[in-house]
């Protein structure tokens, strides 16, 4: 398995995901840039997603919605901050309403993801900081760690294709 760890700390507020890959930094990185990468991904096993906008570059925004299992569709949002490819994006993370924009009375959620050269490949690491520990708390409580392992857990499929 590729993922390494997750972790959380509620002293940080942080969220933190440790994989390593068989493929360099910049083959990982295509799997964040690309968006019909990115869709055989982003969300656990049961939610697949489908991003209906990903616009990779500074300041550019990105609009998906996960299909479950009994058909719901819980729809997110990026808001990019930074691009050192291929080395570390920077990002927001948020939720969105049933039309794909951001929900104003959700605050989004800083992320980043690093991608350092390891022996035979690359090691990801994502960090998701919660705004405030009533943010974490809930986010944890919808399934995000298990939702964040499983999502990670299918990168090496697409890596291979």
């Amino acid at each position: 398995m590729t993922v390494i760890n997750v972790t959380t700390n509620p002293d940080t507020l942080t969220l933190t995901l440790v994989a390593e890959f068989n493929a360099s930094p910049n083959r990982v990185w295509e799997v964040w840039e690309n968006p019909r990468q990115l869709e055989r991904w982003w969300g656990p096993p049961t939610y697949p997603s489908t991003f209906t906008r990903h616009d990779f570059v500074v300041g550019g925004e990105s609009r998906y919605y996960m299909t479950g299992p009994t058909g719901d569709t819980p729809r997110g949002w990026w808001r990019i901050n930074a691009i050192d490819k291929p080395r570390r994006l920077d990002f927001d993370n948020g939720l969105a309403g049933d039309d794909g924009e951001p929900m104003p009375d959700v605050r989004p959620m800083p992320s980043f993801v690093t991608f350092e050269v390891i022996s035979g490949g690359t090691r990801m690491t994502a960090v998701t900081t919660y705004v405030d520990a009533e943010q974490m708390e809930k986010m944890l409580a919808m399934g995000m760690k298990d939702g964040v392992q499983g999502a990670a857990s299918q990168i090496d499929e697409v890596l291979q294709n």
